[in-house]
């Protein structure tokens, strides 16, 4: 098993930062992919990116291209999502996710581990 415990949520004004983490616990071989998804108030969970193990590669959704960036210290076994140029569209519960692999991960079906969530607020 692995656990997944985000933290770094808060309220935020729109145009500032905010900087979620990711700590993974366990079986942390098994998190080769890690990413986070968000999901607004009467939507559906979506994704928002992710990260392969070495960081060589990864994943943004359109929304949130040249805004976010997300990294990883393996050391730590922790992923970060450094939120920039935040909007208020962007408030939502934000998820943390590890899968070992790719395609499933950003699918977001049938994701092996999720964290239990983090509460982004922007007020406009």
């Amino acid at each position: 098993q692995v656990q997944l415990v985000e933290s770094g949520g808060g309220l935020v004004q729109a145009g500032g930062s905010l900087r979620l983490s990711c700590a993974a616990s366990g079986r942390t071989f098994n998190t080769a992919v890690m990413g986070w998804f968000r999901q607004a108030p009467g939507k559906e969970r979506e994704f928002v990116a992710a990260i392969r193990w070495s960081g060589s590669s990864t994943a943004y959704a359109d929304s949130v291209k040249d805004r976010f960036t997300i990294s990883r210290d393996n050391a730590k076994n922790t992923v970060y999502l450094q939120m920039n140029s935040l909007k208020p569209e962007d408030t939502a519960v934000y998820y943390c996710a590890a899968d070992q692999n790719w395609f499933v991960l950003i699918s977001g079906t049938g994701v092996g581990y999720w964290g239990q969530g983090t509460q982004v607020t922007v007020s406009s």
